[in-house]
């Protein structure tokens, strides 16, 4: 990955965020996904590199932390989900195959020697749904929507032959009381062929692939459409129950295969990396003969002890992954360069193809990142270059084939193309910045965009389109005219398009946030290097934003103290504090901060914590741990509302000490910090609420 700059990386963040938002939505509510698997994979895993690079710009809104796709409405009804539906984190290459069955033995502090057995099964590209059987038998059927609510699918399900309204036992007591079994419901190869060949002889809407044929055949209002569509199920897992009638993954789905769920043929158990990427490689080599659409291989811990103790990130287990299939690259034309002016003034060249089919979607679009990647690249109108769409970056051109070919070098604007002020690059930076400032449209059009944002005060109703068009009237100039809307409800009744149940409906979405969190306040600023996870942690610390800017500009003025304090901070460095000195230095910002906070009034951040014996407190791991890795204990302690840190100061509360503990023992006594064993952590643990 080319080095990029705090600045570069928040952008980059920021656009990923949107386009993933866009394509889950497309890809999950409305079964019409513009991508492919394989571009979507690019975008995840370029999200993944950025956020790992740069931990303290994790957005709120992060797709690492998105499971699916919000269910904003629907005919079917809505399914909260008694356990979350997660996904699965991605792998791409062997190392990072090899990684994961590291990571897990590093977590569940394993000897080097110790065998982890991993179960691995074909992915297959269906719809996720959930079936839940009370005594045996079927009582609801649920898509995963966002993994927190689905919809109801139980009426449709019905009609598919694989999936059974009662549960066959081997015995009595054989089937949980509660039991919801978790797979895929798909469409075969032939069946869909078939089915399009249907459609299309009646002059009827034709699938793009199979998965979406499956996803629109299940989700449909009236389920004599499902029963007239050949749809079919693959367990991979499970849910909610009463409880779990095996010790092992391989074990409990041999289980389900028995109740009368079809399981994957291909499940097998692995006892090493090099066993597991066999068997991927021979899943691989069957893919184009399955009868079903396949694009990886899942991995899972097979020991169930092991999954609940390494529980979960985000929106995935620790316990599993996919290991996905390669994607394809292709040949195109550059058609025209365009110049695309973001939130921060950066200047983005965007290459616009001639276009070309790539994993079965038409591509017409790429980012050519900067001045700097088009030099390297060499790349002109006119070029032909090779498209890449591999998992492991985002799409991007690799090559240009005629860089050779006599041509006219493709001159970057030293203007801004929005208020043509001048656009330059700042010392170190790659990146050309417009110097326009708030008089460029299109800053701070992108400004207001991103201060109504989900992962910023998340008002519904003041989209794109609306911010433009209010800004074009003049009605919208700073954040706090936001706020000032409701003494233009006559003006905006007026508008096409806008009647009194939509106007009240916008306003009341405005008065809701006239006491904003904090953080997300803070965020929405689009100050520049402080992400969402960074003003997350200021808030923590300050609690108010008047305390928050009176450090900041005291920092600013050289006070050693306020600058200790902000750099004491996981994840704020020198650039954070600068930006945060520069923004409340700035004349103009200050008049923006001040009229904001004359129509909004934030409360003082609060953190809500568990109730735990250490909820509130920061905790310091030293010394060997016998029963648990470091990585282990330190998501015990943040489940408990308490912050690891990684080293003792004064404001160190507790300290947990295995043997070996060296210079933080000491470090813990010369300060009187209160020092623990593993005993009597895992004591506290236990004891936890």
């Amino acid at each position: 990955m080319t080095a990029l700059t705090e600045a570069e990386a928040a952008n980059e963040l920021m656009r990923l965020a949107r386009q993933i938002a866009r394509h889950n939505r497309l890809y999950h509510a409305e079964d019409s996904p513009e991508i492919s698997d394989a571009e979507y994979d690019a975008l995840v895993r370029r999200n993944a590199e950025l956020e790992a690079a740069f931990p303290h710009l994790i957005r709120a809104d992060s797709p690492s932390a998105q499971v699916g796709h919000e269910i904003a409405s629907s005919p079917l009804g809505k399914v909260t989900h008694e356990v979350r539906m997660m996904s699965l984190d991605n792998a791409f290459t062997d190392e990072e195959v090899e990684e994961f069955v590291a990571r897990v033995r590093r977590f569940l502090a394993l000897p080097d020697d110790a065998e982890v057995v991993m179960t691995a099964e074909d992915k297959i590209d269906g719809l996720s749904c959930s079936l839940r059987y009370e005594d045996g038998r079927l009582v609801r059927a649920a898509t995963r929507g966002d993994g927190q609510v689905g919809e109801d699918v139980t009426a449709n399900v019905a009609h598919i032959a694989d999936i059974p309204q009662e549960l066959k036992a081997a015995g009595l007591f054989d089937i949980p009381a509660v039991f919801e079994i978790r797979g895929e419901v798909y469409m075969a190869k032939a069946d869909f062929l078939a089915l399009n060949a249907r459609q299309a002889e009646k002059g009827e809407k034709v699938f793009a692939n199979p998965r979406n044929a499956a996803a629109g055949s299940l989700r449909q209002k009236d389920p004599a459409v499902t029963a007239s569509r050949p749809l079919r199920f693959l367990a991979h897992g499970w849910g909610a129950a009463s409880e779990v009638p095996a010790s092992s993954q391989f074990e409990m789905m041999r289980k389900i295969a028995d109740w009368g769920l079809p399981v994957s043929d291909l499940l097998v158990r692995c006892a090493s990396a090099a066993e597991m990427l066999a068997h991927y490689r021979a899943i691989g080599a069957r893919r184009a003969d399955l009868p079903y659409d396949i694009d990886g291989v899942v991995y899972k811990v097979d020991r169930l002890d092991w999954q609940e103790r390494l529980g979960f990130v985000a929106k995935a287990p620790r316990w599993g992954i996919a290991h996905k299939f390669p994607a394809e690259r292709a040949e195109t034309t550059i058609e025209a360069i365009d110049i695309q002016v973001g939130r921060t003034g950066k200047l983005t060249p965007v290459g616009r193809l001639r276009p070309v089919l790539v994993g079965g979607v038409t591509v017409t679009n790429v980012t050519l990142h900067n001045r700097d990647e088009i030099a390297r690249l060499g790349l002109r109108v006119g070029d032909r270059i090779v498209l890449q769409r591999a998992g492991d970056v985002i799409p991007q051109v690799v090559e240009n084939l005629t860089r050779e070919v006599s041509r006219e070098a493709y001159a970057f604007p030293d203007h801004c193309p929005e208020c043509h002020s001048e656009a330059v690059a700042e010392d170190g930076e790659v990146d050309v910045r417009c110097t326009g400032g708030l008089i460029c449209p299109a800053q701070r059009v992108e400004r207001l965009k991103h201060f109504v944002s989900r992962a910023a005060l998340d008002i519904e109703g003041l989209g794109e389109k609306t911010i433009i068009e209010f800004f074009q009237l003049g009605w919208l100039e700073s954040p706090a005219d936001i706020f000032r809307l409701k003494r233009r409800r006559s003006e905006i009744l007026g508008r096409e398009g806008w009647k009194d149940k939509s106007v009240d409906n916008l306003l009341a979405a405005i008065e809701a946030r006239r006491a904003p969190d904090a953080a997300r306040l803070l965020f929405g600023l689009g100050i520049r290097h402080v992400g969402a996870v960074t003003a997350r942690d200021l808030m923590k610390r300050f609690v108010t934003l008047s305390a928050l800017r009176a450090a900041a500009v005291k920092a600013r003025d050289g006070d050693a103290e306020a600058a200790g304090e902000l750099l004491s901070i996981d994840g704020v460095g020198p650039v954070v504090v600068g930006a945060l000195g520069d923004f409340f230095h700035e004349p103009h910002n200050q008049a923006v901060w001040d009229d904001l906070l004359s129509e909004v009034s934030p409360p003082p951040y609060v953190v809500e914590t568990k109730a735990s014996a250490v909820a509130g407190k920061t905790i310091v791991f030293t010394g060997k741990l016998e029963t648990m890795s470091r990585d282990e204990a330190k998501a015990q302690a943040e489940a408990l509302g308490a912050r690891a840190a990684g080293s003792v100061s004064a404001k160190t509360d507790l300290v947990v000490a295995g043997p070996g503990a060296g210079s933080k023992l000491k470090q813990a006594a010369a300060l009187g910090i209160e020092v623990i064993d593993e005993s009597a952590w895992a004591e506290i643990v236990r004891n936890a609420g």
